[in-house]
């Protein structure tokens, strides 16, 4: 090998290597949406979502409930926090009655099912003996339990119409006896329709409205074929046609539609204050406590029309957070009602997402102009203790159907205390094993049959 001139060898030079080309890098908006459809596809998405949000939307409704009845309080000659506090006790009952109901067997919610029916219509009939009903804002719908507390039974009706309707179909169709329309309707109709009399013989046409629709997601979910559906529907129609037309003021209520002005007499003085009420918050809101239209203008600004003091003191923003929360608690209740193979969960479940879900829709729609004032609460937000208590026992039965799908199982009973030291069987401590920390990958590698909790 021929060397330089200063005796070293000459320099090699380094071969270049063609360069390979670099993975085209990920759009992040895309990565962004795989990570977030992973995350919705989890067995626990639904179990989160139903306890999330209906925490969420009780906490913000016990906020707004003590902000917008402040003045309403004061004005009765009741310290400001009155209503807060009769709704905060009604509250942590209701979280006792979520908690017994999402621990509870599906055997035991079936078992439920006929006594709470008996109990709601008893109570309901009870209403309109004289002497016990009470009569409030024209409705006869409440029975005084005793001081300041009033029980609407009708409120509980909703939750007796869904166990006991749901279990009635899961029977039948375990019989194979649904296909025929007769098993179909009877009983169920006859005695959702002796609910929506005792209702409306207290003229309270907006809970009846509800237990409607409740009616008929049940027979939704049964399959009813569509002629069945729409001459239940078409006898529905004729009757709340011929209800709305007997009341001069439900006829004022329906011609306040999309009103913006309150017309002759203040006739729409409630639907007009509540746009009023919307417009005034613009994005983020005047402040919490800041709303001008409770001050005596907004009639009920604490009950049905909170959620036009939402949109007042919170702005756009509160009012879509509070849109977002219902709308992610119903799609965790129809996710919940199609992946379960138990025909009780599934009914159980559509009539309760039905139920909160048109409740919700309804009241909205009303304080927006979209629809008529029909006098029925926000679910969870508005002040109402009959309200609050069957619609928290409903999300805690909503809990215990997600929790019982088997993929959310397997997946609960991986969920353990992360750290401390195993129990052992007994001895002295230089007989027992070393500590051993209880970490994720070692639970995950023990065999486990998938509904050991």
């Amino acid at each position: 090998m021929s060397s330089s001139r200063t005796g070293r060898p000459p320099a090699q030079r380094a071969v270049r290597r063609p360069a390979t080309p670099r993975p085209p890098r990920e759009n992040p908006l895309l990565r962004l949406y795989t990570r977030a459809k992973k995350a919705w596809d989890r067995p626990l998405t639904a179990y989160y979502l139903i306890l999330g949000g209906s925490l969420l939307i009780t906490v913000l409704g016990l906020v707004m409930v003590y902000s917008a009845s402040q003045i309403k309080a004061l004005q009765m000659s009741l310290p400001g926090s009155y209503f807060f506090r009769k709704q905060l006790v009604a509250a942590l009952i209701g979280a006792g009655l979520l908690f017994a109901a999402s621990r509870m067997p599906v055997k035991l919610h079936r078992a439920l099912a006929y006594p709470i029916i008996a109990g709601a219509v008893f109570l309901m009939a009870l209403v309109q003996v004289p002497g016990i009903g009470v009569s409030v804002n024209g409705n006869q719908n409440w029975i005084s339990v005793g001081g300041p507390f009033l029980l609407q039974p009708s409120e509980f009706g909703k939750l007796a119409l869904v166990l006991w309707g749901a279990d009635l179909l899961a029977r039948k169709q375990d019989k194979k006896l649904l296909t025929q329309w007769k098993h179909m309707l009877v009983p169920l109709v006859p005695v959702a329709f002796m609910l929506l009399g005792l209702i409306m013989l207290g003229g309270d046409m907006g809970t009846a409205i509800i237990l409607t629709a409740i009616l008929f997601g049940l027979l939704w979910l049964a399959g009813a074929p569509t002629r069945l559906f729409v001459g239940v529907l078409s006898i529905a129609g004729l009757i709340g046609l011929i209800l709305i037309k007997a009341s001069p003021n439900r006829m004022a209520r329906l011609q306040c539609i999309g009103a913006t002005d309150p017309g002759p007499g203040d006739s729409c003085w409630q639907a007009v204050h509540g746009i009023y009420a919307l417009a005034s918050g613009g994005i983020f809101g005047s402040g919490l406590g800041a709303s001008m239209e409770k001050w005596g203008q907004l009639p009920e600004a604490h009950t049905d029309f909170i959620f036009a003091v939402t949109g007042e003191e919170l702005g756009l923003a509160g009012t879509l957070s509070v849109l977002a929360l219902f709308a992610a608690l119903g799609y965790a209740g129809i996710r919940v009602a199609g992946r379960t193979e138990d025909p009780f969960v599934r009914y159980a479940a559509g009539g309760v997402t039905t139920w909160i879900t048109a409740q919700a829709v309804i009241n909205i729609g009303a304080v927006l102009g979209l629809l008529p004032i029909a006098g029925v609460p926000l679910p969870l937000f508005s002040y109402g203790g009959s309200a609050l208590l069957p619609t928290m026992f409903a999300i805690g039965l909503l809990i215990a159907f997600a929790r019982d799908e088997p993929a959310a199982r397997a997946a609960l009973s991986m969920r353990q205390p992360r750290f401390g030291r195993k129990r052992g069987a007994g001895g002295s401590a230089a007989t027992r094993e070393p500590r051993r920390w209880n970490t994720m990958r070692r639970r995950a590698s023990a065999a486990r049959t998938s509904g050991e909790r």
